[in-house]
């Protein structure tokens, strides 16, 4: 039943998408967000949906979209310029056979992120987009904060709908992108268009927000942690009572805290002893192992060039922290085979210092320019509040994310790169309209005659 009800939808969605060309793109958006293909038990395992849904969004834009003054930004020649730079490593990688299946997924997310822009040519495409997006995670969301409610989750038991923790259905990489797309939610509570912000949106804006907030706690990660404080930060530069808005935090800080789940509070508690937590330790002994693996390969040895490191850790346990097992004393630990844990070390090992650079570009890039869009357009009264209120919430969504990839390998996240092409969109669309607005046509001169 499950099944008929996926295929009922993406047929719907692609019917109307026959009618609006840019539906396709968001189908797309969804399908690569969701991935139905994994949530249905018969009839969607054995079809390419994913490739299928892209072919259709790009046939549709070539055939029936309106391409009157498309031009490529300076970020999508730097994602097409990284695109090809990752299928140079990918050649001649370390690891051949699994750097083709990490390259398999890689492409499709950083090709669609240098065309997405071109399809975002009004507000309402950018909202739409936005909003399938937010949809879409929340569908994964939702399920997780009800879970969470019911059964407190706990570190790599909270079920969100798959047992595949892959995407967004890993622990950490649904806690960061949780957590970022707040700003965005928010923004939608006072400028969507799509959906009028009336009492019915903003309650339900409300509930996802705080089913957002519960992901971290269900998913017991830390990074999720650390990325609700940098959120809170960020927030300062919005709210116009400082005083009562840290006041009120820290008051329902102090309130949530007897009613936080045991698994939660003692995962937190072993970011102070973090030396006697597993992970934490070969999360360091890796990021030292890539950074000398980087001096011999500055070129980078492709995808899934971690499979070859050997590291060597101190486990210390005395102060019987996580992972400590009831021991006391110090262990040196031996393990092999250890993923990066971080995107910062994911592309200095795998795409060296050019593709590091490269992807580092694009990321500062996007926060500069959303800075620059969220001053220029910054008066609440201006016909474009809406696009400068936006910048900075796609600025904070972007910064969240930058914080959640020092601990997770997410570097190629394709929810990312869809954000990023949403900041390109905005960024271009805001282009058109200044270069329209300033353009004056030059009349014919007047002829006298005596």
């Amino acid at each position: 039943m499950r099944d008929l009800v996926f295929v009922a939808f993406l047929a719907a969605l692609f019917g109307m998408g026959l009618r609006r060309p840019f539906l396709l793109v968001c189908a797309y958006v969804y399908v690569d967000i969701v991935s139905p293909q994994r949530l249905t038990y018969l009839l969607l395992n054995s079809v390419p949906i994913s490739m299928i849904a892209a072919a259709l969004a790009l046939g549709g834009w070539l055939l029936a979209d309106d391409k009157h003054n498309a031009r490529v930004a300076p970020r999508q020649a730097l994602i097409l310029l990284l695109l090809f730079y990752c299928w140079t490593t990918t050649s001649v990688a370390d690891f051949p056979i699994e750097a083709q299946e990490k390259w398999g997924w890689v492409w499709k997310a950083l090709a669609f992120a240098a065309f997405l822009p071109l399809t975002l040519r009004t507000r309402l495409r950018i909202e739409t987009l936005l909003l399938f997006m937010i949809l879409s995670a929340s569908s994964i969301i939702i399920i997780g904060g009800i879970k969470t409610l019911a059964s407190g989750g706990g570190y790599g038991t909270l079920n969100l709908m798959v047992d595949n923790n892959s995407g967004l259905y890993e622990g950490s990489t649904i806690s960061t992108v949780a957590i970022a797309i707040i700003p965005l939610i928010l923004w939608f509570m006072k400028y969507g268009t799509v959906f009028p912000p009336d009492r019915e949106l903003r309650a339900f804006c409300v509930a996802l927000i705080g089913a957002c907030l519960l992901i971290p706690i269900g998913t017991s990660t830390r990074t999720g942690l650390v990325c609700i404080g940098l959120l809170a930060i960020l927030s300062l530069r919005t709210v116009k009572r400082r005083a009562l808005y840290l006041g009120s935090l820290l008051t329902l800080a102090v309130i949530a805290v007897p009613f936080l789940p045991s698994a939660f509070t003692d995962r937190m508690n072993t970011i102070k002893t973090y030396k006697a937590d597993e992970s934490a330790s070969t999360r360091l002994a890796v990021w030292q192992w890539t950074m000398d693996y980087a001096k011999e390969h500055p070129f980078g040895g492709g995808f899934e060039a971690y499979r070859q490191n050997r590291i060597r850790y101190d486990l210390d346990t005395s102060g019987g922290g996580a992972g400590a097992g009831g021991n006391r004393g110090n262990g040196v630990e031996v393990d092999k085979a250890r993923a990066y844990h971080s995107a910062y070390f994911e592309m200095l090992g795998e795409q060296g210092y050019p593709g590091l650079v490269l992807w580092l570009t694009i990321n500062l890039i996007g926060l500069v320019r959303m800075e620059m869009l969220r001053r220029r357009y910054g008066d609440p009264e201006g016909d474009f509040a809406w696009a400068g209120s936006l910048a900075g919430a796609l600025q904070s969504a972007h910064l969240v994310y930058l914080l959640g990839a020092a601990f997770i390998a997410i570097a190629f996240q394709p929810f990312v790169y869809m954000l990023i092409g949403a900041q390109i969109g905005l960024d271009t669309y805001l282009g058109r309209r200044a270069a329209a607005a300033s353009f004056r046509p030059m009349r014919a001169p007047r002829l006298r005659f005596a």
